[in-house]
């Protein structure tokens, strides 16, 4: 066995879901953490950008996005993506399969952001962003002055991404950092490793 060899996790370490629930803010707190999704796209090179960590539950992680963007492109060809989310000393990575999310939950997340990521669905367009600051200045504010209340665009649309592997990293300044890493194998169960940082 080398430094970079695996060990299986010993019994009673957490699992998955559990830490999951440690690390996220639940679906209910307004302030949602941000996370890269990283994708393959059609020239075959990775591409990455930050998104919105909408929810999650037993099912994956979810996020929220325009139905014309390149990121919808990549995923449509190639479900398979990484997540990863970043705190001050831990890091997350997520590798999943993701799938388009049921109507229902794309319109409860919707209801769930904030006024102004609710516009932004409506207006983040080329053509928006072509403009000049005071266009865009202008024109957001009367978008916003017409529309009291928003309702989804037709382009909003959502994924969930069902996890196949999970990375939590820890860092620690009074020792090496540690890797716990879950695999998800035929049957759904999850195996648990330790690895180094």
């Amino acid at each position: 066995m080398t430094a970079l060899d695996p060990v299986v996790a010993p019994p009673g370490t957490a699992g998955p879901d559990e830490l999951l629930s440690v690390w996220l803010p639940s679906n209910d707190d307004p302030v949602r953490p941000l996370m890269t999704l990283s994708t393959v796209s059609s020239s075959g090179y990775p591409d990455a950008r930050t998104v919105l960590l909408s929810e999650y539950d037993d099912t994956g992680l979810y996020f929220h996005t325009d139905s014309r963007s390149r990121k919808v492109a990549d995923v449509t060809a190639n479900p398979r993506v990484a997540l990863t989310l970043l705190w001050p000393g831990r890091q997350l990575v997520v590798q999943g399969d993701a799938s388009r999310s049921s109507a229902e939950e794309q319109a409860w997340a919707y209801e769930h952001r904030s006024r102004y990521l609710q516009q932004l669905s409506w207006l983040n367009t080329a053509s928006f962003a072509a403009l000049d600051g005071a266009a865009r200045l202008s024109q957001w504010a009367e978008f916003g002055h017409e529309h009291p209340s928003l309702t989804p665009p037709p382009t909003w649309t959502g994924f969930v991404v069902r996890p196949v592997r999970l990375t939590f990293w820890e860092g620690d300044p009074d020792t090496a950092s540690r890797r716990t890493e879950y695999r998800r194998d035929a049957d759904g169960a999850w195996t648990a490793s330790l690895l180094a940082g």
